[in-house]
């Protein structure tokens, strides 16, 4: 090679890299240039819309791009989490994968079209502890009374959930597990027949959301006692109730949560931009404090914090699933 051709190649290489490197595509620093498309896996109108919806709107603020919430129910969360797992790995199809499809239904369904273990675990939201709830017109007032009462009683008092397989049911089984009692599982459709069964007292106790109950519990003439919460610490929304740990149940610490999911393959520079604005949309006051004043937690952690607390849920509910002999229905 002459000295010229040389002199060519040393220059042209440089500018072939540079030219090569420009026309890759830039995922995160242009993302988004269009609308986004947020799933949820329920029905409009209940919790994990609206939260998703208030996120949404926050999220579309950040990036000058609207942010579509689009509902996709049914199978217990698992049809709209498909839908998510399926899309186009660009950013543009995101949504929010909850505590059923992303950390249970892989232990209660003998087949997923999904694995919950290859979708991308953006950004952590919210975790809501669940409060035993029961009649006011129970004889127990406090949870050591419960207990005695429950003991006492063998096989004999029973327990509402909104669902077999769902957060009511699995944290109700291991309440029996930790506490050492035993009773019948009455499955609903949903959390109103529950709760008007709860306060007619045709059932003994309920497990679910602070938010479901709060309504109940207060005024001058209350229709639900709420004896113990399976926060780690007590709730602001609910400071008079003690937690479950305080009453001798350390274990009994649970959750139903959510957070932002996408489907496998996403670009990480795109799930760093998505989970840096999902972080500042939890950290805003105003948000955090709706969420905590309905008897829920706000969730901040990087992606891989994610993950990790998604798998450890999994273990976990996986084995109280087996113990209890769950399936689904």
């Amino acid at each position: 090679m002459n000295h010229t051709k040389l002199a060519l190649t040393r220059f042209a290489l440089p500018a072939m890299l540079a030219l090569g490197a420009a026309l890759q595509p830039a995922h995160g620093q242009q993302y988004p240039t269009k609308p986004i498309t947020f799933i949820v896996p329920y029905a409009a109108g209940g919790s994990s819309d609206t939260r998703s919806r208030q996120l949404a709107q926050r999220l579309a603020t950040h990036f000058g791009q609207a942010v579509v919430v689009e509902n996709r129910p049914g199978a217990s969360g698992n049809i709209g989490t498909d839908a998510i797992a399926r899309a186009t790995p660009d950013g543009y199809v995101i949504g929010l994968g909850n505590f059923a499809p992303m950390a249970i239904n892989a232990a209660l369904y003998q087949h997923l079209s999904y694995d919950p273990a290859r979708i991308t675990k953006v950004a952590p939201l919210e975790k809501g502890p669940l409060v035993l709830a029961v009649a006011a017109s129970s004889p127990y007032s406090t949870l050591p009374e419960f207990l005695a009462y429950a003991k006492a009683r063998r096989g004999e008092i029973d327990y509402a959930s909104t669902g077999a397989g769902g957060a009511s049911h699995l944290v109700a089984e291991l309440f029996k597990r930790e506490a050492g009692i035993d009773a019948v599982h009455v499955p609903y459709r949903g959390g109103a027949p529950a709760i008007n069964d709860l306060i007619g007292g045709n059932v003994d106790f309920m497990m679910d959301l602070a938010s479901l109950f709060m309504p109940h519990a207060g005024g001058a003439d209350p229709k639900i006692k709420i004896l113990a919460v399976t926060s780690e610490q007590r709730l602001p929304a609910l400071p008079d109730v003690p937690t479950f740990r305080e009453q001798g149940l350390p274990d009994m610490v649970a959750s139903n949560w959510f957070g932002v999911i996408g489907p496998a393959g996403l670009p990480d520079d795109i799930v760093s931009k998505l989970n840096s604005a999902v972080g500042q949309v939890v950290k805003d006051p105003a948000y955090a404090g709706t969420v905590t004043g309905q008897g829920a937690e706000v969730m901040t952690g990087s992606p891989a914090d994610f993950a990790g607390f998604v798998e450890s849920e999994s273990r976990r509910w996986g084995t109280v699933i087996k113990a209890a002999g769950i399936q689904a229905h």
